[in-house]
């Protein structure tokens, strides 16, 4: 379950808490071209207030004011579709004739929002079910995050724990890299036992483990970001890795970055990177192998880090990082002139 959709259930159970109406509505079919997915959430307040978007266009104020008007799902769930047509595409704002199709859901305590939030919490996945018919919602526990199920008739949709991002070191590309991956919703752990480096953070002061930064709060560029007092290792051991988890290490110092490697190479994590030349990539690689760590777990690690961009400053080198795991996450190949750093020894890249 991504941040977003985080934030919209959360909006949607303050709203039930103060006692309002709510709709939720969920994509579940797209046809042609259409500006939001399957899966797509937002929830609607009895008084036409909204969190989250299920087209970014008319679709939105068309809805808004029928569950204004209360004439949708007052008591049951019921599916909706608008672009049908060429002229209801245009109507709607829907590009290339596209349609999209959108059940909604009145809310309540039944809705079991709590319970999934806090399987999320606890980084397991969970299916929702929700039957139309009734209006009945079951959930369990699920193999894997993502997909979507429709039959007209039943809901099922698969929510999974947060993207999670540990960074090793709390230096200025960590500030960067931080602010960047909260955008894209990632919950960023910043690891940096390194007291002096805490105040380069600006509004960040000497933490205690796991500890919020003072910088981090509400409506922040680092809300949502940890920083950790720990020693990298047994902070990767105490985040127990997913399968939904990244590493990075861009300390450049080999006594934290290298804890941390050889503890998060032997986890399920989707990318595991180190900042540095090609040269000192290659020699990290046998510098973990001195410490149990195979062959196969070293050949993971990703170094340098990032996609060849070009760009030399710490935001590029952030936007460079984020790029190169996003693509890994979504599984695109990355075998092309992206991905070659032969040849490239970029100077903020080279280790001290």
């Amino acid at each position: 379950m991504n941040s977003m959709d985080v934030d919209v259930i959360r909006r949607a159970m303050a709203w039930m808490n103060q006692g309002r109406r709510v709709v939720l509505g969920t994509v579940v079919r797209t046809w042609g071209s259409s500006p939001r997915p399957p899966g797509s959430l937002m929830v609607i307040r009895d008084d036409g207030q909204v969190a989250g978007s299920v087209s970014g266009g008319c679709i939105e104020d068309h809805l808004i004011g029928r569950v204004q008007r209360g004439e949708l799902a007052l008591r049951l769930p019921q599916a909706v579709t608008y672009g049908a047509t060429a002229e209801e595409a245009q109507r709607f704002g829907l590009p290339c004739g596209g349609s999209v199709q959108i059940v909604l859901e009145p809310l309540s305590a039944a809705s079991m929002l709590r319970e999934l939030l806090a399987g999320s919490e606890q980084h397991r996945v969970t299916r929702r079910r929700l039957d139309l018919s009734t209006g009945v919602v079951t959930l369990q526990q699920a193999p894997e995050a993502g997909g979507l199920r429709f039959d007209g008739q039943v809901l099922e949709t698969v929510h999974g724990p947060r993207l999670r991002l540990l960074i090793i070191g709390a230096g200025q590309l960590s500030r960067y890299l931080a602010t960047m991956a909260v955008m894209l919703d990632y919950s960023v752990t910043v690891c940096d036992p390194r007291p002096e480096y805490h105040e380069a953070w600006g509004t960040w002061g000497p933490q205690a483990p796991g500890e919020a930064a003072p910088g981090a709060g509400q409506g922040s560029a680092l809300e949502g970001v940890t920083l950790s007092a720990q020693m990298p290792d047994d902070l990767v051991l105490a985040m127990n890795l997913d399968a939904h988890s990244a590493v990075v290490a861009v300390t450049h110092d080999p006594k934290l970055d290298d804890l941390a490697l050889m503890e998060a190479l032997k986890t399920p994590a989707f990318y595991v990177g180190a900042l540095g030349s090609r040269r000192n990539n290659e020699a990290r690689r046998l510098r973990l192998r001195e410490f149990d760590v195979s062959e196969a777990e070293a050949g993971a690690l990703r170094g340098p880090v990032g996609l060849n961009l070009g760009g030399r400053t710490p935001p590029e080198i952030a936007l460079s990082i984020l790029a190169e795991m996003t693509a890994v996450r979504s599984g695109t190949p990355l075998d092309g002139t992206l991905a070659d750093w032969s040849g490239s020894e970029t100077a903020c890249r080279v280790s001290a």
